[in-house]
């Protein structure tokens, strides 16, 4: 299974977004680029995409993305999210990764 999708990201048997979600939610501040990025990759729908945006902070958004679309894409889906995450947040990625 050591090439299956989203085993490099997991810790405790969870998927490093699921794992850091808290974290990510909080301090993720370019949502608005990372969700072009998702709708362009088709980890989203444009309602999902128009949904999220609807929400007026930065915060109620991450936690929209998490309750909807992530949770229902699966850990290709994730790896994919955290691969944007790691363009657009490199710094907050690397803090959580303890870099």
């Amino acid at each position: 299974m050591a090439g299956a999708p989203g085993t490099k990201n997991m810790i405790k048997d969870k998927h490093f977004v699921d794992h850091h979600r808290t974290s990510l939610i909080d301090r993720v501040s370019q949502v608005e680029p990372l969700l072009d990025r998702l709708l362009e990759r088709g980890i989203i729908t444009q309602n999902a995409y128009s949904e999220v945006r609807a929400n007026r902070t930065s915060q109620k958004k991450m936690r929209e993305l998490f309750d909807g679309p992530l949770k229902a894409c699966g850990p290709k889906g994730k790896d994919i999210f955290l691969d944007i995450l790691m363009d657009l947040e490199p710094f907050l990625i690397s803090d959580l990764k303890g870099e």
